[in-house]
């Protein structure tokens, strides 16, 4: 009983933001899936966060749809070569992704992830 009144007042006196990061952080410790933070280029992952934006980069030879993936601990860009719109894949939604990290310009990035939308919290 004294962790959920520890746990709330924290909640109490900690900015929004901070407290976001942490209820993310909870979701992917309770999902089973690794924490953005402690992935490394080259590892194949399964990160579960809120979609913080989402959009669409077209270039002469292939339209790119780019998701940044916040988790609490760090983001990752999700980039589908090709696509230019996902149906459900859109901002302050909670999605699942798999794939083989990779590092562009010192960025954690996934192309062209299996992903899973996940149910909205009521």
């Amino acid at each position: 009983m004294s962790t959920k009144i520890g746990r709330w007042m924290k909640k109490l006196t900690t900015d929004d933001e901070t407290v976001d990061a942490m209820d993310l952080s909870s979701e992917v410790d309770a999902s089973g899936c690794q924490h953005a933070a402690a992935c490394w280029q080259g590892q194949r992952v399964t990160i579960i966060g809120r979609l913080r934006s989402v959009d669409l980069h077209p270039t002469d030879a292939l339209a790119t749809l780019h998701a940044e993936l916040y988790d609490g601990t760090d983001t990752v860009s999700l980039i589908w070569l090709g696509r230019r719109s996902i149906p459900g894949v859109e901002t302050g939604r909670t999605v699942k992704a798999k794939g083989r990290l990779a590092l562009r310009d010192g960025h954690k990035v996934i192309y062209n992830p299996d992903y899973e939308l996940m149910p909205a919290h009521a």
